[in-house]
């Protein structure tokens, strides 16, 4: 079998960074760790291409190649992944087509025509796809029923399959899940609440194929929430700084955490001790009201300004994302988002109007409530919210343009870096010959 793994483009929107990348030589930031994830749990004698259309276009002859195209996709990627689906079609390709866009969505992809349908987390749902596959099954759907599959069995990736010198950073995972109930999230509908996690030995066998292959530098642990199970991370991270050590720190990592990273040293500790260098925390509004309205608990136990300074004192750089567009959101919300970014000094932020995805809690109330709207558009961060504000949308429109083009008016922003570094600490750990900053 011939399988031809295609990723989906990705809008162009600030957040693609696609001037930053040039001036790195980089074609994107991150490889889809999903798609060389189930070349890994597919059967190792079938032969395998994958080509990320972010970096360049499917050839003719990898087209003519293929026995069956494999597409995965997020939400945001759905009109490039319908695009080359007719492509893949008119070339009457078989077509199997899986990730959170279809497990969220799936209607959209029988009205596409595709012939396999894999839902929810592939280690148990790649299984049911190649059984019937291998009995001349040719059109299926296939699904998990709710069970959540032991990542501890899930192979390494197949990294050898990407480009590697187009990526600025490569991908690893340790965790699935979040323990938190955000209303608007839909990790935990996908993923589930009770964080499930690798072994260390596991990661640790990742990082240690990304090395043989050459990867030296940044590594985003693509984890939603990678506290999520602190003690299990704990146990990662215990091991992860010997390994870090014995190769000469070869790697910088990033990832995404919850505030409540900001309530314990150890963990912050270890994590400098590792060299990672960023983390992004989901602060969402400073207004207490709406974040208890959303069910965003964890931001609400103790102060956002001190649990940031705590985090970036110590040595780790917060990146925070913003929403806007809150039900009961009081008017000027945009603009207390701008001063709270100003007080704290965070340079990057990223800042987006609500939208309600698929059958998240947020969804189904709003449903409920008659204020949602058809989902026949494209629902991203980059457009105007999917349903009815309590507010009128023209003011939260208006309000997140002018915060957005404060956050990053070109005087505004460099100050708000010069003053975030000064208290940005100092990093856990000594490097030859430079920092975990890499600076």
């Amino acid at each position: 079998m011939r399988v031809l793994l295609v990723y989906p483009k990705f809008p162009k929107t600030f957040w693609s960074y696609e001037k930053i990348l040039e001036l790195v030589n980089r074609k994107v930031l991150l490889p889809p760790l999903g798609l060389i994830t189930v070349a890994a749990i597919l059967p190792q004698t079938w032969e395998f291409k994958l080509v990320d259309h972010n970096i360049r276009a499917v050839t003719d002859t990898e087209w003519q190649w293929a026995d069956l195209v494999i597409f995965s996709a997020m939400i945001v990627q759905k009109n490039d992944l319908l695009e080359l689906i007719a492509i893949a079609k008119q070339r009457h390709k078989k077509v199997a087509v899986g990730g959170p866009y279809s497990t969220s969505m799936p209607q959209d992809m029988e009205a596409a025509g595709v012939d396999y349908l894999i839902l929810d987390e592939g280690e148990l749902t790649l299984p049911l796809f190649v059984e019937a596959i291998t009995n001349g099954a040719t059109q299926g759907k296939f699904t998990a029923n709710g069970e959540k599959p032991d990542v501890t069995n899930t192979p390494i990736p197949r990294y050898d399959l990407l480009e590697l010198e187009q990526y600025d950073s490569m991908s690893v995972q340790f965790s699935r899940g979040c323990p938190f109930q955000c209303e608007f999230c839909d990790i935990i509908v996908l993923y589930g609440r009770k964080p499930r996690t690798k072994t260390p030995a596991q990661l640790l066998a990742e990082l240690d194929t990304l090395y043989t292959q050459g990867w030296r530098g940044g590594v985003f642990m693509v984890d939603d929430n990678f506290i999520g199970n602190k003690r299990n991370v704990k146990l990662l991270l215990k091991e992860l700084k010997i390994w870090q050590k014995e190769h000469g720190y070869p790697f910088r990592f990033d990832t995404e955490a919850s505030l409540d990273l900001a309530e314990d040293d150890e963990l912050i500790d270890l994590m400098l001790e590792c060299n990672f260098a960023a983390v992004f925390m989901g602060i969402e509004t400073p207004d207490t009201d709406s974040l208890q309205l959303t069910k965003k608990f964890q931001n609400t136990r103790s102060s956002l300004l001190d649990s940031i300074d705590k985090v970036t004192h110590a040595g780790l750089r917060v990146i925070a994302g913003f929403i806007v567009g809150f039900d009961g959101e009081k008017s000027g919300a945009g603009q207390r988002i701008v001063d709270f970014a100003e007080i704290t000094g965070i340079p990057t932020t990223t800042f987006a109007m609500l939208q309600a995805l698929p059958n998240t809690a947020l969804w189904h109330r709003l449903e409920k409530e008659g204020r949602l709207f058809s989902q026949e558009g494209n629902i991203n961060q980059t457009t105007l919210m999917n349903f009815e504000p309590t507010r009128p949308v023209e003011e939260i429109a208006r309000e997140y343009v002018s915060a957005f083009r404060q956050l990053y008016e070109p005087v505004q922003y460099l100050n708000r870096v010069y003053r975030y570094f000064l208290k940005l600490g100092a990093p856990g750990c000594v490097l030859p010959p430079k920092c975990p900053s890499g600076l």
